[in-house]
């Protein structure tokens, strides 16, 4: 009789490490798959491979999925400006919706009997992975070792060590999750409230001194040019203005924010390239849509970024909320200069040929061309109509005495 066949979404870390290993030992075939979405180097997607046969897996593969993450879900995000509480890029949140796709479709085209992930019973990860095996890939076993045995780091450490592999699995102080979208940091201070991270939690530190100017070229709302260079794909476009944000050390703070499972988490990040793309994004916006499309575009991206961070990417109404996105970015156009310094950065100007601001009806605050002074008195008389009506109905209230 065949052994089953189990798909491990294979990270390189020491969950889905151990995962390998007892699942192979278990009699399983082991097919590991890393779900790439901008986070890994060439050489530690190489290790990750070195590591996986050294494992006990049958068989590895990578799964890049970067190019697909920005189409489906993060050119949405920067189209929406979307921060969670206004501040978090949702990095993993999204990621890992991909990651799970990238899997379930693996599992399926190998005709796999399980599928099996290394989170643990107290975070999110458990509930964005499970949700989407179970719909893309109904019928398929999940199994989760780390959470239905509730497995301690010394645990899993042991078994691998006596089986032979041994790894630089010591305890870290932090835990990372890298992705294009930023660096989420867990653990040490931040499970103090009344602290903040110090400088050796980042991975990435100030590598320039003084000020610099960044100039994003955005067309329909996505970026074409980082000061003046034309970029054709827009991964490698986001991965540019990374390279230049964080030689600043800019995009650093720490969010904390509602869990799905309920109880609220605290995590620190460094995400140079959003932080930038959403302001210089949103900022070419106030200059290029109407006063109603930038209000509704906001209540509609603030529950866009809720649906990813809730596991919902699958919802059937997530495309039409992309719909109504990309249609409200037809004239966001132009340039965007942002000056930059170590741990900050301040929005400059607008250079844009959908530019609202210059128009030939006035300037705001100096002088009126599109009506007479009449017209100024006529409207603001009927626009104060319902005040004036309330008021002298209600001469008794507080608020006018």
């Amino acid at each position: 009789m065949a052994n089953k066949k189990v798909v491990v979404a294979f990270s390189g870390g020491l969950d889905t490490s151990y995962t390998v290993m007892k699942m192979a030992k278990d009699g399983y075939d082991v097919y590991a798959a890393c779900a790439n979405t901008g986070g890994f180097s060439p050489a530690q997607l190489q290790k990750n491979e070195e590591n996986a046969y050294k494992l006990g897996a049958k068989q590895y593969v990578t799964l890049d999925v970067t190019h697909e993450y920005y189409e489906k879900s993060l050119k949405y995000m920067i189209f929406g400006n979307v921060l969670r509480n206004n501040c978090y890029p949702i990095s993993v949140s999204s990621e890992r919706i991909f990651q799970a796709m990238a899997i379930a479709r693996y599992a399926n085209e190998i005709g796999a009997d399980a599928i099996a992930h290394g989170s643990t019973g107290a975070g999110n990860d458990q509930i964005r992975f499970d949700m989407t095996f179970l719909v893309m890939a109904p019928g398929v076993e999940i199994i989760t070792l780390t959470r239905d045995k509730a497995l301690s780091r010394k645990e899993e450490v042991d078994f691998l060590n006596a089986n032979g592999f041994t790894a630089d699995f010591a305890k870290l102080k932090y835990s990372y999750n890298v992705g294009i979208w930023g660096t989420s940091i867990c653990g040490g201070e931040l499970l103090d409230p009344t602290q903040g991270l110090p400088e050796e939690a980042y991975l990435k530190h100030v590598a320039k001194d003084g000020e610099e100017l960044l100039k994003i070229t955005f067309e329909k709302g996505e970026i074409v040019a980082v000061n003046g260079e034309a970029f054709a794909d827009k991964v490698a476009a986001i991965q540019r203005i990374e390279e230049i944000g964080s030689a600043y050390a800019i995009g650093r703070d720490c969010n904390v924010g509602d869990t799905i499972i309920g109880i609220k988490g605290r995590v620190g990040f460094e995400a140079a390239a959003p932080k930038l793309i959403i302001e210089a994004h949103r900022l070419l916006e106030k200059y290029t849509l109407s006063k109603w499309q930038q209000y509704w575009k906001e209540q509609v991206a603030n529950w866009y970024g809720m649906f990813l961070h809730e596991s919902q990417y699958l919802e059937p109404v997530m495309p039409d909320i992309e719909a109504m996105l990309t249609s409200s970015q037809r004239n966001v156009n132009g340039v965007v200069t942002l000056e930059l310094r170590p741990y900050g950065f301040t929005t400059v100007g607008v250079d844009s040929p959908d530019d609202l601001v210059k128009n030939k009806f006035g300037e705001y605050g100096e002088t009126q061309k599109g009506w007479t002074a009449e017209d100024a008195k006529g409207f603001i008389k009927v626009t104060s109509t319902p005040l004036r009506l309330y008021y002298a109905n209600h001469k008794d209230e507080e608020r006018i005495k």
